[in-house]
């Protein structure tokens, strides 16, 4: 079953993207992005089977600064998934549902930084090929930023990613 995340989650949700990432970095981060503007907690789900949390990903917003404008785009961070339950689709349905309730919402597009072999499968793309430069870490290959165009996207949209606070630091 896949919901949105409540508050009594939030503990489970932790462990789960701790053990996921093997650190606790990105665990932070789903607190931080919770304690800022940029969380959206219809866009924060989480996979429950018999009452366990498996798996956890969040949408939240992000700026696509064009010159003077500055669009509202959705970013895809972070997805996690138990690793015990790692390639059981857990993490697919996961990206399915949220890119689906981020496309209801209104988003024109949803950026991430990831695998180029894990999210092409769900219709990301490099973003550069839509004018969309995200500024990745060192380690990450040029196309780990991607983006996927939802219902209301524009093709004149471009720019750089602004990420919201929360991935102010963040390596």
């Amino acid at each position: 079953m896949i919901r949105p995340e409540r508050p009594d989650d939030f503990d489970a949700i932790r462990v789960l993207v701790e053990a996921a990432f093997g650190s606790p970095v990105e665990a932070k981060l789903v607190d931080d992005i919770r304690a800022d503007a940029c969380y959206r907690p219809e866009l924060a789900l989480v996979a429950e089977e018999d009452g366990e949390i498996v798996g956890h990903v969040m949408v939240n917003h992000c700026g696509l600064r064009d010159g003077d404008v500055v669009h509202r785009v959705g970013m895809l961070a972070p997805l996690a998934v138990a690793p015990a339950r790692q390639r059981d689709g857990i993490g697919s349905a996961l990206v399915h549902e949220v890119c689906a309730r981020a496309d209801a919402a209104g988003d024109p597009l949803v950026l991430l930084e990831g695998s180029p072999a894990y999210y092409p499968r769900f219709g990301f793309v490099d973003a550069r090929t839509l004018g969309i430069t995200i500024h990745l870490p060192d380690w990450a290959p040029p196309e780990a930023g991607q983006a996927i165009t939802l219902s209301s996207y524009d093709s004149a949209m471009r720019g750089e990613a602004v990420y919201p606070p929360p991935f102010e630091g963040l390596e």
